[in-house]
């Protein structure tokens, strides 16, 4: 109505062509400029920028399956929790970042006996909030899980610790767990996403905006509830096309980068796996110690990644033993580092680190380790590599020997040492 009013004056009559003319030549400048304020609005958006303005990049902590509240009865696990909040810190205090994402199983919640367990939520995040930094959250499959009642509290010397009554306490919802984490906490920008993909809840979308201008976005980030738990271990077919349609709205021409956080990998992370105990290139990381546990079925969404140019890497966590990131068609697959001392697996712990570098884009990443040591240094928005002749010639000899050995064992070897004792 301002803009309107300013052309509205008692001399309207004798100025109405210039008027006109000036209101014509600036619409197109008035449009984009509310467009571009209300994009917010329009589709929920909040946006991030660097906390160091005086630098164009935005660092991004990625905190994989800390699992608190993981065996609360006993000794052990709160010993767990206590390191995993030691690990936090040190990785916080080595790389300072923007933003920190909790890709899931934050909470381990079969295995927590109280009625809100938002409270082991509540710990696991304060390392961050006491930071004061910016944060966000996937669900895992054991953060709402339901509760299971230990075998010992039932033994002959044993009584449960808490009574409810017949013994069906189900958990914290994700839904509770969600509010939780936005009512009671200004940093997170964490939403529970469009309530028709319930119980699918972690579903949103947050813009990276330049360091100098909060209406000008860098990237988007993309977070997709994985299932499990509650529901099937799955990203929807409804979530695929919300994706779908969310994607085309806020980025039609596919010209802002896109990044993508859930917890379960996909089918397509099983294509791409490597399938030697190492790491080879074009892939890289540090561990491959475990296969693939990828979710129950592929509904959809890998296809509109894949159909969209803008999108350059998919961020997993669930099998500890993993920190790979390997090529998927245009984009990259990549798993986090495993940051909580709860769970499964003795692997030292670590983060994976991203940073988001704003004229010419980049999106670089990299494994900070709790003692400080960092590796798996890659590029992502580059094109992956070629994997290396030597590799290739590596597996050819690896093949020959095992299918010698597997055929032939004791009278080639045989022969080859005493033609090696022959030589020398």
């Amino acid at each position: 109505m301002f803009i309107i009013s300013v052309f509205m004056g008692a001399n309207y009559q004798r100025r109405r062509r210039s008027s006109y003319s000036l209101l014509f030549s600036i619409l197109p400048q008035i449009m984009v400029l509310i467009l571009s304020s209300h994009l917010n609005l329009l589709f929920g958006l909040k946006y991030l920028q660097p906390r160091k303005k005086a630098g164009s990049s935005f660092k991004i902590a990625i905190f994989a399956d800390l699992h608190f509240g993981e065996n609360a009865w006993s000794d052990w696990g709160p010993k767990q929790d206590v390191s995993s909040l030691k690990a936090m810190s040190s990785l916080l205090h080595h790389e300072n970042p923007d933003f920190v994402v909790y890709l899931g199983d934050v909470i381990t919640a079969n295995n927590v006996p109280i009625a809100n367990a938002s409270l082991y939520w509540d710990q696991a995040t304060s390392p961050t909030r006491d930071r004061g930094i910016p944060w966000a959250s996937v669900f895992g499959n054991h953060d709402d899980a339901q509760f299971v009642w230990p075998v010992e509290w039932f033994s002959k010397k044993g009584i449960p610790l808490l009574h409810y009554g017949n013994c069906s306490f189900t958990g914290t919802t994700r839904v509770e767990l969600m509010n939780n984490q936005i009512g009671n906490d200004t940093l997170s920008f964490a939403q529970h996403g469009p309530t028709n993909l319930w119980p699918s809840i972690s579903n949103y979308v947050l813009q990276i905006s330049s360091s100098e201008d909060a209406e000008i976005p860098v990237a988007f980030l993309y977070f997709l509830d994985s299932g499990g738990g509650s529901y099937p271990e799955v990203i929807s077919s409804a979530q695929a096309e919300w994706l779908k349609g969310i994607s085309e709205d806020i980025n039609p021409d596919c010209r802002i980068p896109e990044i993508f956080f859930w917890h379960i990998p996909s089918k397509a992370y099983h294509e791409v796996a490597p399938w030697l105990f190492f790491v080879p290139q074009p892939c890289v990381g540090s561990i491959n110690k475990e296969r693939v546990c990828a979710q129950e079925i592929e509904v959809g969404v890998m296809k509109v990644l894949k159909d969209r140019p803008s999108v350059q890497a998919v961020f997993v966590g669930h099998d500890h033993g993993n920190d790979w990131c390997c090529p998927y068609d245009r984009l990259w697959l990549c798993y986090a580092r495993h940051t909580g001392y709860g769970g499964y697996g003795n692997w030292a712990r670590g983060a994976r680190i991203l940073e988001i570098v704003d004229r010419p884009f980049a999106l670089k990443s990299w494994i900070r380790m709790e003692d400080g040591f960092v590796h798996s240094h890659i590029l992502l928005s580059s094109q992956p590599a070629s994997p290396a002749p030597v590799f290739f010639l590596l597996v050819l000899l690896s093949v020959l020997f095992f299918a010698i050995k597997s055929f032939h064992p004791i009278g080639l070897i045989s022969k080859a040492k005493a033609f090696i004792s022959q030589a020398a």
